[in-house]
Formats: C-alpha cells, sequence, structure tokens
C-alpha cells in the first residue's frame, strides 16, 4: 500500500486499550512511545495486537519545531 503522508516510523505495538468506541493504540519506536488513539472497528480491521509491528503515519498541516 503506498501513502502520501511523509512521516511512516516502523515499531512494535506495546499496549491496546479499548474503550467503548475508541482504542488507545502504543507503538514503541526505538524507546520512544507514539500513542494513536483510533475506532475498535479499525483495531479489529486492522487485527493489531501487542507484539505486531505497525506504523505510526503522521499527517498534520502544522509541525512545530522545538530546541532547550
Amino acid at each position: 500500500m503506498k501513502i502520501s503522508a511523509r512521516n511512516q516510523i516502523k515499531g512494535k505495538i506495546v499496549e491496546v486499550i479499548k474503550g467503548a468506541t475508541t482504542s488507545h493504540v502504543r507503538i514503541d519506536i526505538s524507546g520512544a512511545v507514539v500513542t494513536a488513539s483510533i475506532t475498535n472497528e479499525a483495531v479489529d480491521d486492522l487485527k493489531l495486537a501487542v507484539g505486531k509491528d505497525a506504523y505510526a503515519v503522521i499527517k498534520a498541516s502544522d509541525v512545530m519545531v522545538a530546541v532547550d
């Protein structure tokens, strides 16, 4: 599958927490954990589970940069 979003970061799913309609999927990317909020239906359709590889795909109209 091809996608237009340029920020595609591969990691491993470390947690899936299902709520009433929305799930929080946590993906470990080289020690940094990204959390995505997606529908329970999407979790089921994609067969997401702890230990599976997945991509965090980040698409935003604005990206901020900060430094210390």
